[in-house]
């Protein structure tokens, strides 16, 4: 890393903060660079070199300092940004922006999700508009299936985050009429058509871009098909949407828009067993929702793409959708899906358990919402894909906390002994050590930073008190 790159952060953050910089928060900057985990011993003291000496100059030769730099190309447009400044929406007014975050209820949100979700928030906040609350509770297929205990946990968990959002909660399962009477529509304008074949004889068709008979039918008889479907056996007929069968992208290729499951749903029961898939449900609800802004991740461009197809179908116009690339943290592996699974089985304490990375699991483990907000803004609104060490936010969570810390010396044990405290790892492994803690008087939110060893968050409702958060 050039001593150059360094100088260039360093008084950006000086002049952002009356003056004084942090040697943190460089370091910060610099894994957006490219900085990796493996070289922070090393960098570290020429860090705190620059720091001192940048601290030594007075605002305005700070000021003057970085002026003279700032246009050299150590720092990018999107990083000299003031903190907690974001870009500019496209077509967005005071007042009338109105976002959502559509959650699919299969557990309770990780630290993946809070890119999505602290993004809609600021933007919502920033152009004084509103923010949707769906729970996008379709059926899902039989790998991705709902989790009934997220219903509550979602909720609090973009409650502790500090989201505001309009109430109350909208739930898709109590919108299915809805998409019917839509789906009516689209097969009365010749655009969707019921379609028996096999799933290996589509592959196979859309593969070759060549259309099933199913297409050809009229629209009198898509729509008796329709009716049809509601009694038919599962895996019998899907309603598909029209799109040319010469697409570049096969997967664009007449896609399946509702589909027959005859799995109970955890809120509605068997109620319904005609569902929507992602792409018709949210071009029916972002329109009459009235959203105009949509932040989704690059991963979902092919349901924006289809989004826009209905939307040209019905002649609606369309929202501003904004991409985000693929933004995850070094190690840290996420899947809501194994984690569901490994609560089921009873591998994982609960979705609280450290490994599951959710929301509860870090306000168990010390963190504070303000620094994950922090550092999600600090990564701006980037289209490229970003890889950042996890030691990055436990730098800006620290920073937070080590202030209102209860110091206490620790030493670990090797064998149990009758004062030990045991403190659960982010693996959910068991560390023994004592200390000369004070365990009398100690709050459930009280924050301990046991010298030498790191920061752990005091539970006394649990087992094991002591959840470690970071070094």
């Amino acid at each position: 890393m050039e001593k150059s790159k360094i100088e260039a952060y360093a008084l950006k953050n000086a002049v952002e903060h009356e003056g004084k910089c942090q040697a943190n928060s460089v370091l910060n900057s610099l894994f957006v660079c490219g900085l990796k985990k493996e070289q922070i011993k090393e960098i570290m003291p020429l860090i705190q070199e620059i720091v001192k000496k940048t601290n030594s100059l007075n605002l305005e030769e700070q000021k003057k300092k970085f002026a003279e730099i700032e246009n050299e190309g150590e720092i990018s447009h999107r990083d000299v940004r003031e903190e907690g400044e974001l870009p500019e929406l496209e077509n967005a007014e005071k007042n009338h922006v109105i976002m959502r975050i559509a959650p699919y209820p299969s557990g309770p949100l990780h630290i993946g999700n809070t890119r999505q979700l602290v993004l809609n928030d600021e933007y919502a906040k920033k152009y004084l508009g509103k923010l949707l609350f769906v729970i996008d509770d379709t059926i899902g297929s039989e790998e991705k299936q709902i989790a009934p205990e997220a219903y509550e946990l979602i909720p609090k968990g973009i409650e502790w985050m500090g989201v505001s959002y309009e109430k109350p909660i909208i739930y898709k399962s109590d919108r299915l009429e809805i998409y019917y009477k839509y789906a009516e529509e689209i097969i009365k304008k010749d655009k969707a058509y019921v379609c028996s074949c096999s799933s290996d004889l589509l592959r196979e068709n859309r593969k070759n871009g060549k259309e099933c008979w199913c297409r050809k039918q009229k629209i009198e008889e898509n729509l008796k098909l329709w009716k049809e479907m509601f009694s038919a056996k599962e895996g019998k007929l899907a309603l598909r949407i029209k799109t040319s069968m010469k697409h570049p992208n096969p997967a664009f290729r007449d896609r399946v828009i509702f589909r027959i499951c005859d799995r109970e749903h955890a809120r509605v029961g068997k109620k319904y067993r005609v569902w929507p898939l992602l792409d018709f449900s949210w071009a029916i609800d972002d329109r009459l929702l009235g959203i105009t802004h949509i932040i989704r991740g690059k991963e979902l461009m092919i349901e924006t793409d289809m989004e826009r197809y209905i939307f040209e179908i019905f002649g609606w116009k369309e929202p501003v959708f904004i991409h985000t690339g693929l933004f995850q943290f070094e190690g840290v592996k996420l899947s809501k899906s194994k984690g569901q699974k490994e609560v089921r089985s009873g591998s994982y304490i609960g979705w609280h358990d450290p490994r599951t990375w959710s929301l509860q699991s870090l306000e168990k483990r010390g963190f504070v919402p303000e620094a994950i907000r922090k550092f999600i803004i600090s990564q701006g609104l980037t289209k490229g894909e970003v890889t950042v060490p996890i030691d990055s936010l436990y730098a800006m969570n620290r920073g937070l906390i080590k202030e209102k810390a209860i110091q206490a010396r620790f030493e670990q044990l090797k064998k149990k002994s009758k004062d030990a405290i045991e403190i659960i790892m982010p693996d959910a492994k068991i560390i023994l050590g004592k200390s000369d803690l004070e365990h009398k008087g100690l709050k459930n939110e009280d924050i301990i930073h046991f010298k030498g060893f790191g920061f752990c968050r005091f539970n006394k409702h649990e087992k094991v008190k002591f959840w470690f958060g970071h070094e």
